[in-house]
């Protein structure tokens, strides 16, 4: 079917998104709540908590690698039956590691969580994307991250208050079962349409050869570090620099959630406009807002606002995820999968410059200051990009 040609509406074009939406739920809780549970598997298995930070750069490691391997190994399986595997694969690594004996083999446990991560996503995006018209493509994506966002508002506080109930391991139990869920949802309600009859791991790799695709991913891998950086170690900040009590940790999380919420929503509608453009906005504003973070921690009244505006910076995943499929030609699944590769290079990459830094004594609001820097870097490759995208059309007009 043509891009730009309307597709036939499904009756149940709510019931698909909100199936393909509760993957993104399930993973949104684990990739958050690691982090704001770190304080506590840290302390259990023995470890300093920028060392603890290695776990989530092993879930962030296992998207990297994941999502550009399962992509090309599925080329040829129908979307439905891809994502269904890919939720099991999940439930299972998050089972494992909520069952870990010791740290070692939580950050092997995190990584196998990771796999299957990027490839979801991905494949969700195409598979929503199907179901609109072209000039709905990234809403109808951005419903499918929205579960990833709400989740930060409902899941991830949850899942923190669960773990300093019960303990840090009910909390990948609880992302086990959810994914489960999804894989169960998936199978009974995603459109059963068969596999592309011209898919082929060898056309899929062809991504890997345009210049335009491996410069969007930059700008996502680089310029969403600061985000994950602040995250990561935002309830080490709260607890050992505002003074928080331990009780209000869900509630500040579910506010950066509703800034990443809100955010999204609006790049969304803005992606389908001009993605580049609005990338650009995207990247100052998270800018501006982490280099404010470190004069606002002392304080919770003045933190909450913040981590709010830092949080509404999440909306570049819509940005990117548009830009991609309009730069990738018959490549779409890999260069989707890709898409979450990069932002897990961001989440491998922030936490641990952010580490780095606190670990040389900058304190725990150092990572505002990493943060700007990385969101600054990534504004760079994004006028790469457009140059190159410059470049290209006087070579077009001129041959």
């Amino acid at each position: 079917m043509a891009l730009d040609a309307p597709p036939a509406r499904s009756p149940h074009l709510a019931w698909v998104l909100a199936a393909l939406a509760l993957g993104g739920f399930t993973i949104g809780t684990t990739e958050f709540a690691s982090m704001s549970l770190l304080p506590y598997f840290a302390a259990d298995l023995g470890v300093n908590e920028p060392t603890a930070g290695h776990a989530i750069s092993a879930y962030a490691l296992g998207v990297v690698v994941g999502a550009p391997v399962l992509a090309v190994m599925a080329a040829k399986l129908p979307r439905r039956i891809i994502l269904v595997v890919l939720m099991v694969l999940f439930a299972l690594g998050n089972g494992l590691s909520g069952l870990a004996p010791n740290f070692h083999s939580l950050v092997i446990f995190r990584f196998i969580a990771g796999f299957p991560h990027g490839a979801y996503f991905g494949v969700a995006a195409l598979v929503a994307a199907s179901l609109v018209p072209q000039n709905r493509r990234a809403q109808a994506m951005a419903m499918v991250m929205m579960g990833l966002t709400v989740a930060t508002i409902i899941g991830v506080p949850f899942a923190t208050a669960i773990g300093q109930w019960a303990g840090w391991r009910w909390g990948f139990a609880i992302v086990a079962i959810l994914a489960l869920s999804t894989a169960a949802a998936v199978y009974i309600l995603a459109p059963r349409a068969p596999a592309d009859a011209n898919a082929h791991p060898l056309r899929e790799l062809n991504a890997l050869r345009n210049r335009k695709v491996w410069l969007t991913l930059a700008i996502g891998a680089i310029g969403f570090g600061g985000l994950f950086g602040v995250y990561t170690y935002l309830a080490s900040t709260l607890l050992e620099v505002t003074h928080a009590a331990p009780s209000t940790l869900p509630m500040a999380l579910a506010v950066f959630g509703l800034g990443m919420t809100i955010g999204t929503l609006i790049c969304a509608r803005l992606a389908d406009w001009a993605p580049m453009p609005g990338a650009a906005i995207v990247l100052i504003w998270s800018a501006v807002w982490l280099a404010v973070y470190p004069f606002t921690v002392h304080s919770l009244w003045t933190l909450l606002p913040t981590i709010f505006m830092i949080g509404c910076g999440g909306g570049l995943g819509a940005m990117l995820q548009t830009r991609l499929m309009d730069v990738a030609g018959e490549a779409q699944t890999l260069a989707a999968a890709l898409n979450h590769s990069a932002f897990n290079t961001a989440n491998a990459l922030g936490p641990f410059l952010a580490g780095l830094a606190i670990s040389a004594g900058y304190g725990w609001a150092s990572s505002g200051w990493v943060g700007c820097g990385l969101a600054l870097a990534g504004l760079v490759v994004w006028g790469l990009a457009v140059l190159d995208d410059r470049a290209t059309a006087r070579a077009v007009t001129a041959g």
